[in-house]
């Protein structure tokens, strides 16, 4: 039984719906059901994309006669050759006084900027950014918080043609040099300030650093952090102020520069943690026209809809949210923390500016569920029409969550795709029925599957997400990677011209999809490969722990399974806890699932984007070099001290897992009834009574 279905008449309105029909008119198609428009979309890309184009009123200077040339190179597939447009006259495409964006800081300093204003602001800055010289192809980037002054720099930029790329201010100089400085930008746009969990925190040590440590910079520009207060003076060497910069310039008409449809647009990163992060490069024509895709058909959004998205400007969900300008929306920055000073927080929001599109982490609707948080019972949350939910797979009880707690008449769309697209492969639906723990659909136009290891399509089984065919958001190709040696090296290496991702999935008999986690951390105690998302799904439901990372541990020519927690405040891992953990996730999953250790630690790795760092841990505990310690938001948690206590006499071998001083063995258990191999060699008997 699903958890939510649509009404007929959300059917009938839906965007998604209307298109269906628009496309079906247009190419003389008849579409019974989701599945024949999908199939349609990937087997007639040319015809698809082209409606896509046309639905959405891209705005352009010249339209190509090709829709997409070499379709079935991967890569290598070029989309609308010939079309020139820009990516911001699509996004500035209304000039008048109705709101685009509400900005609202932790410390509720609020300001609503009417789409005029933001028009006359990225004139300022374009105009800036010319008399300074700079032309298309040049690169500036931004160590900035997520303010609305942030988006106007990234709209004035790809005005110009000018390369994008920017840090948010919880990444240190080492973490922002590591991506900045390989991209030689000509500006660095700085803020003054930024504030967290009520702290304020000043930018100018770091600011000084970073700005010395690229040659490239012809200047750097202090972007004042908004407030009640009066900035505090920056000093930096010959950096100039944001406000004195722009108000040398009238706002005017922009001049857009005319581009190719493939012009570059952004460059992302990938997360670092393993490597010096790769600098992804993003088209401009590719990047609009799948989020215009997401946007209309998969969200619903028009330009009545308010949107929001928890994020920073170091995440590409900050990217994703603001092309709903492209759909003439209005959307909601939010700068800080999500739960300060309450944990309500975002709720507050979704009431006081009357959000329709309410997207978050995974990992925040969890920590509100281990909270008994009931946001239906706070707050009236009338607006709220869909909850967006990514960065991790959110789990069947946070399924569960929403639709108790939250709202029972809302789409939950959990959405998957990442940096590497900067968008989505699966993703939400209006049109179609929410189903606990699964991703509504594949994307349009996303030739979406599951495959065995032998490379074969596989339905209800776990295997390799893959895309079979190309579409026009992926990567231009990577930042000082001419021949391409390293893109495919990154996605076309597994399978021969098939984009492989590295999630581990599954299609489930309803079409709809389960991610069960990173497929480079997926385990594989002898020989059964384990998705570490069914393990998380389980732990997670006990209240005692607040968060927990699990890898596989190279042992014997085999692996195990171990587990390590981070307990509520005040808890202690002992025997009984242990027990229990292990009893849920044999009842829950299977006893392969099953972990041989729990540990509990003070606190997990994980990304600046919030991510657990699967990999970071699984590195360390093999004793592998870090290179990139900065990388990670709190490098620190592979450094504390150890603590507690060997429980099991039996367990007195000696994990080698390097810095991992805080990781503790606390129980050593085997898996049965499973295969010998995945039993203890310590144990001569079963231990999973």
């Amino acid at each position: 039984m699903p958890l939510w279905s649509p009404t007929e008449a959300q059917i009938a309105q839906a965007k998604i719906t209307q298109f269906a029909s628009f496309a079906g008119k247009r190419f003389s198609r008849h579409f019974d059901d989701y599945e024949s428009l999908h199939r349609w979309s990937t087997e007639y890309p040319e015809e698809f994309w082209a409606a896509v184009y046309d639905y959405c009123g891209i705005i352009d200077h010249k339209r190509g006669s090709s829709t997409v040339s070499n379709a079935n190179a991967m890569p290598g597939a070029r989309w609308f050759e010939g079309t020139q447009l820009n990516f911001a006259e699509n996004l500035l495409r209304r000039k008048d006084d109705d709101t685009a964006i509400i900005f609202v800081s932790e410390q509720d300093w609020e300001e609503l900027w009417s789409y005029r204003k933001l028009y006359d602001e990225v004139s300022r800055i374009e105009q800036a950014m010319a008399h300074m010289g700079l032309a298309a192809g040049d690169v500036v980037v931004g160590w900035l918080p997520n303010l609305p002054q942030t988006l106007a720099l990234a709209l004035a930029a790809s005005a110009r043609g000018i390369v994008w790329a920017s840090c948010s201010t919880d990444f240190g100089v080492n973490a922002v040099l590591d991506r900045f400085s390989q991209l030689e930008p000509k500006l660095l746009f700085v803020a003054d300030h930024y504030s967290y969990q009520g702290k304020r925190f000043s930018c100018e040590q770091q600011s000084v650093a970073i700005s010395e440590a690229i040659p490239s910079l012809l200047k750097t520009i202090i972007v004042p952090y908004p407030s009640n207060n009066q900035p505090s003076p920056t000093r930096i060497p010959e950096a100039l102020d944001y406000d004195q910069w722009t108000q040398a310039f009238a706002p005017r008409t922009i001049d857009f520069q005319t581009l190719p449809f493939d012009h570059p647009l952004y460059v992302l990163f990938s997360s670092g943690t393993t490597g010096k992060p790769k600098g992804i490069i993003h088209g401009a024509g590719g990047t609009l026209i799948q989020h215009l895709k997401e946007h209309q058909f998969h969200t619903n959004i028009t330009r009545d809809t308010r949107v929001f998205y928890f994020t920073t400007c170091g995440w590409m969900m900050w990217n994703w949210l603001i092309s709903a300008l492209a759909s003439e929306a209005c959307i909601i920055l939010y700068d800080g923390s999500p739960v300060y000073p309450r944990t309500s927080r975002l709720f507050d929001l979704i009431d006081r500016h009357r959000i329709n599109v309410f997207g978050v982490s995974a990992k925040y609707l969890d920590m509100l569920k281990k909270q008994d948080l009931s946001p239906r019972q706070s707050h009236t949350l009338s607006s709220l029409e869909t909850v967006l939910s990514t960065g991790s797979p959110l789990s069947a009880e946070g399924f569960d969550f929403v639709y108790s707690q939250v709202k029972e008449s809302v789409q939950l769309s959990s959405i998957s795709g990442g940096t590497d697209i900067v968008s989505c492969f699966v993703l939400g639906n209006p049109a179609l029925p929410v189903y606990r723990g699964e991703i509504q659909c594949k994307g349009l136009g996303m030739d979406v599957a599951v495959f065995s290891e032998s490379g074969e399509a596989v339905v209800a089984e776990t295997g390799e997400l893959v895309c079979r065919k190309a579409f026009p958001s992926m990567p231009l190709g990577f930042w000082n990677d001419p021949e391409q040696t390293r893109y495919k090296e990154a996605y076309f290496s597994k399978f021969e011209g098939i984009w492989h991702h590295g999630d581990f999935a599954e299609i489930s008999e309803h079409q709809g999809i389960i991610i069960h986690g990173r497929s480079d951390t997926t385990l594989n105690p002898g020989g059964v490969r384990i998705g570490t998302a069914e393990i998380y799904r389980q732990v997670e439901q006990l209240d005692e722990i607040s968060e927990a990372v699990v890898i596989g541990h190279k042992h014997a020519g085999d692996e195990r399974i171990v587990l390590f927690v981070r307990l509520r405040p005040g808890l202690q891992l002992d025997r009984a806890l242990c027990e229990n953990i292990k009893s849920i996730v044999r009842n829950g999953a299977s006893p392969r699932h099953v972990p041989q250790f729990i540990l509990q630690v003070t606190d997990i790795p994980r990304t600046k984007s919030g991510k657990i760092s699967e990999m970071a841990v699984r590195a360390a505990a093999h004793g592998q070099s870090l290179k990139n310690l900065h990388a990670l938001a709190n490098p620190e948690a592979l450094e504390h001290p150890r603590t507690g206590l060997n429980l099991n006499p039996r367990a007195r071998e000696s994990l080698n897992f390097g810095r991992l001083t805080a990781f503790v063995v606390l129980e050593y258990t085997c898996s049965c009834p499973a295969p010998t191999a995945l039993r203890s060699s310590r144990c001569a008997a079963p231990l999973c009574n």
